[in-house]
């Protein structure tokens, strides 16, 4: 009877991550198919820094679609060495590429802003496929060592996965030599895992981050320039309509970078160190609350290129051209159809 209790919790476990999991994925490819293909429509955006962010939501696309698979590494299945590699290492190499895209399109826009005389002559804009490979290359070939022997393989063979499933049919398979238990401890080591999470992903928020206040920084001092200008010019000590208008705009423009800040990067943060913690601990299992915490954690952090595509009306223009003609379209038949009713 314990042995049925566990395998159902498994069971559960898978279900309760699809189902949060899907209806995200689902939305972070529908949003990423829109913004891409009003970038590709738009002659006027077919340059350099454009594609740079095409290349970001493309890797976006990639984890949308690889969401369901990465809160799955936190359980213990029944797979063969190559499908267990697979499993682990593919959606960690779109992912590690997602965040380096997403650091490339930081690091472009900050030197636009902060050196906008020499930004033409990036190395970035002279050589657009080699800052592609820069940025894929490293994050397939690290996300690629446990498949070149960095990994716990051949250690212990965790089978206290097994034992709980051993009695159903389902999982007959875990018994038989084609197969053995799979679990992120075998594929990862745990200097592996530190490597990652501290050596690249979290120098990788904290320079995004610093990009961004940065940039807030400068904006605050030339807005203080422009308004010291318009007192200037206008002879009066006290603040004009205008400049309070830029004032209040810098303002929400604060407020929307924190919200989407703490919405988008808190929540990954929170499950990265929970992760930790439970890898230190030598948890066998992932509790519920650390799955949501995966789901919504890797989810939110993916929303992040949408936001930069949602924010330029250019990239959602075609968008909205279509949904307009649709709605005229459907107009005239709605009416014709209510006074045929009449």
């Amino acid at each position: 009877m314990m042995d049925f209790d566990d395998s159902y919790v498994l069971l559960s476990e898978e279900q309760l991550i699809y189902i949060i999991t899907i209806p995200l994925s689902t939305s972070i490819i529908l949003a990423n198919l829109v913004i891409i293909l009003g970038i590709s429509w738009n002659r006027q955006l077919h340059n350099t820094p454009n594609y740079f962010f095409l290349s970001l939501l493309v890797a976006d696309l990639c984890t949308g679609v690889a969401l369901p698979f990465i809160p799955l590494m936190g359980l213990n299945r029944h797979l063969s060495f190559s499908s267990c590699l697979v499993a682990h290492v593919f959606p960690n190499f779109l992912f590690l590429a997602f965040l380096f895209n997403l650091v490339m399109v930081h690091y472009e826009r900050y030197i636009c802003i902060i050196d906008p005389l020499h930004y033409s002559n990036l190395w970035m804009h002279r050589s657009f496929p080699l800052t592609l490979l820069v940025v894929w290359t490293p994050a397939l070939l690290y996300a690629s060592l446990p498949a070149f022997g960095w990994n716990n393989w051949t250690g212990p063979d965790f089978n206290s996965c097994c034992e709980s499933t051993q009695n159903l049919t389902a999982f007959s398979n875990c018994l038989t030599n084609t197969t053995s238990c799979c679990s992120y401890k075998r594929v990862f080591p745990n200097a592996f895992i530190f490597l990652e999470v501290y050596g690249l992903v979290l120098p990788a928020i904290l320079a995004i981050a610093a990009m961004t206040g940065h940039v807030l920084w400068i904006t605050r001092g030339q807005l203080k320039d422009i308004c010291r200008l318009h007192r200037s010019v206008e002879r009066g000590n006290q603040a004009s309509d205008q400049e309070q208008k830029l004032n209040l705009r810098y303002t929400r423009c604060v407020v929307a970078v924190s919200l989407t800040f703490l919405a988008c990067w808190v929540p990954y943060l929170i499950y990265m160190h929970v992760s930790i913690a439970l890898v230190v601990s030598d948890s066998k299992r992932s509790s519920t609350t650390h799955i949501v915490l995966s789901c919504t954690g890797i989810g939110s952090m993916a929303v992040v290129p949408i936001v930069l595509g949602l924010a330029n009306r250019q990239y959602t223009e075609p968008a909205l051209k279509l949904l307009q003609k649709l709605r005229d379209r459907w107009r005239p038949r709605t009416q014709a159809s209510e006074e045929a009713t009449v």
